[in-house]
């Protein structure tokens, strides 16, 4: 199995890209830290990393349940588009909602798109009750990424937004 942390989205998508060349069985997926405002202007676009140069649209919207069987390599999938879903190798963006602080991996709610229909009423919830809506949401967030890593049966590739996140991973790999 073949596990690497990757230095920028534009590289983890052009290894997917290549890796997904022979056989239309790999693909970039990322946590729901950012809008889908293309579903209802497709002049903007969703996910955006300027100092990559780099930017791609979710593909919730054009292939939906097809994601892997059409030719949706240059979107993003999400948690949505791909649960079940067997890919050789998988790209994965990890976003600001898990990051490391002190030492401590920790989930950010507050972090992920207001299009995400996983953590709905969060807000409300934390209100009323914040122990049990923040243990709700870091479950959620945290299978949120387990499930996006695991699609790949052959390899996973990793892009941390927070480099201290990526260090953290980086520590427990093998040498």
């Amino acid at each position: 199995f073949d596990f690497k942390i990757v230095e920028s989205p534009k590289r983890l998508h052009e290894i997917i890209r290549n890796k997904n060349r022979s056989n239309n069985k790999s693909r970039v997926v990322a946590g729901y830290c950012w809008d889908w405002v293309s579903k209802r202007d497709r002049t903007k676009t969703d996910i955006r990393f300027p100092e990559f140069n780099f930017e791609a649209d979710w593909n919730l919207s054009k292939h939906g349940g097809a994601y892997l069987v059409e030719d949706s390599i240059e979107q993003i999938g999400c948690i949505h588009t791909c649960q079940g879903l067997e890919l050789d190798y998988v790209g994965v963006i990890i976003g600001p909602d898990l990051v490391v602080s002190e030492g401590k991996l920790l989930t950010n709610p507050l972090a992920r798109a207001k299009t995400d229909q996983s953590l709905k009423g969060y807000k409300k919830e934390f209100k009323e009750n914040p122990a049990l809506a923040s243990a709700k949401a870091d479950e959620i967030i945290r299978n949120t990424y387990r499930t996006l890593m695991t699609r790949g049966m052959k390899g996973c590739y990793v892009y941390f937004t927070d480099q201290a996140t990526a260090n953290y991973f980086k520590e427990l790999l093998p040498a």
